[in-house]
């Protein structure tokens, strides 16, 4: 399996999933242009894409899918609350499901689980490879971590988890109180610090790939995020590869195999345990 996050942050997010001749991608929040930009900096045709699943309704997790499914002929898939909350999912006869449910495509099995975050039915990803065993846990826009991820996301080969904000960052920031509030409340972003806290939870020796997505351009610093992160993991098993994804690049492939990460375009800030 490899896993490479074609951008991420308020912008817009795309994570392109890889194996045994199966790829699929989570989110398609770029302009069309702007993907077919990105996957061909990877050497990847949009057309060569089985299918994508949308984790919410929020502009810049599904600006791009509509017109991307009718250029490539995707088949796309959301919860039936985020085809509720973005109804141009229906002209693209996206398929229903609810949250928890597992998806089949080609070799990836694609399990569903529901996200605490302001959108109408939110969800996060577990990716399994059927013909390597590899998993990859793609989780962002969740303003905290139900107890239940700790169980449902152990034993991961590849993490991208949200850092979205340093706390301190927020307070000092240029948003209004009430927006303060938004980013940093139950159902908001995770901060650094509790990104901090579920990796710690999460962390083996077998966890290869850790990469820190959805970071804020106004209330976050990628040396910051990753230096929150190194301290949280410094007493835990981990000795794999963190890195932070750019809102402006894509960065990957990511793969379970410690040293096999690249950085394709753009900055991507890295560093081993």
């Amino acid at each position: 399996m490899r896993v490479w996050v074609l951008g991420s942050g308020s912008a817009g997010n795309a994570v392109l999933v890889e194996s045994a001749g199966t790829r699929i991608l989570i989110d398609a929040g770029f302009p069309v242009r702007e993907l077919a930009k990105r996957l061909a900096s990877i050497g990847v045709s949009g057309d060569s894409i089985e299918g994508a699943i949308i984790t919410h309704e929020h502009t810049d997790h599904v600006r791009g899918v509509c017109a991307a499914a009718k250029r490539w002929k995707w088949t796309v898939y959301a919860s039936t609350g985020t085809i509720a909350g973005y109804p141009l999912l229906e002209e693209i006869c996206a398929r229903p499901f609810a949250s928890g449910a597992t998806l089949e495509l080609g070799d990836l099995s694609v399990h569903t689980v529901r996200t605490p975050h302001d959108g109408t039915e939110p969800v996060a990803v577990l990716a399994t490879a059927h013909s390597s065993g590899t998993r990859a846990g793609i989780i962002y826009d969740l303003g905290h971590v139900p107890p239940s991820y700790r169980r449902t996301f152990e034993r991961l080969d590849i993490l991208v988890l949200e850092s979205n904000h340093d706390e301190g960052m927020l307070r000092a920031g240029p948003y209004p109180p009430s927006v303060q509030s938004r980013i940093g409340g139950a159902y908001g972003h995770l901060s650094n610090r509790r990104a901090g806290m579920f990796a710690r939870d999460c962390a083996h020796g077998g966890l290869a790939q850790l990469v820190l997505a959805h970071l804020s351009e106004r209330c976050n610093d990628p040396a910051i995020a990753l230096s929150s992160m190194r301290d949280a993991l410094v007493r835990t098993s981990f000795r794999g590869v963190m890195s932070a994804a750019s809102q402006g690049a894509t960065c990957g492939p990511f793969s379970a195999g410690r040293g096999s990460r690249g950085a394709v375009a753009g900055s991507q800030l890295s560093l081993e345990l």
